[in-house]
């Protein structure tokens, strides 16, 4: 075996670290391009059912869900990204981020946000939607566009759990 022809593996750490810069900005790009086709929508709030509080604190700072984000995203510069594949759960922190900051998000910026190829999102999707922890709407102003959203169900487990998450990592003691 010709051991010149195997890559550096500096490079390949390199390369892996800038596809996950790239991914991370692609995934800022489709947010905001999602923003600025929503405005009129965003400003005229959303129609989405609030989820039940029942208890459990309601203003998680949004910046603590784009930490978590960060953090996941952090494990490909060290590992191998195909141990660490779930994109349900990416798309659950995707979609609590977007519910957050109120707004929309599309089928196709969810699939971005997966990581994932986009016949696997879908399917992730269907799944998740048939779990009832997902709910589409169509665009009212663009036939051809869905948007995906978390459930009153799938919203209320996700605040519950960073609620937990924060008891875990900030004991009061």
């Amino acid at each position: 075996m010709d051991m010149s022809k195997l890559p550096d593996i500096s490079a390949v750490e390199a390369n892996s670290a800038k596809l996950c810069q790239l991914s991370d900005e692609v995934s800022r790009i489709a947010t905001t391009l999602a923003r600025l086709a929503m405005q009129p929508e965003v400003a005229a709030k959303s129609d989405r059912a609030k989820p039940a509080n029942d208890g459990v604190k309601s203003n998680i700072p949004i910046e603590t869900v784009r930490n978590v984000i960060r953090a996941r995203r952090l494990r490909y510069q060290l590992f191998d990204k195909e141990l660490f594949a779930d994109p349900a759960w990416d798309m659950l922190l995707d979609l609590f981020q977007a519910e957050i900051a109120q707004l929309r998000v599309s089928v196709s910026s969810l699939s971005i946000a997966a990581a994932v190829p986009a016949t696997t999102a879908l399917r992730w999707i269907n799944t998740m939607t048939d779990a009832n922890l997902f709910h589409r709407r169509a665009d009212p102003h663009d036939a051809r566009r869905v948007f995906v959203e978390l459930s009153p169900v799938a919203s209320e487990a996700m605040r519950r759990y960073f609620k937990e998450l924060e008891e875990l990592l900030l004991p009061s003691d």
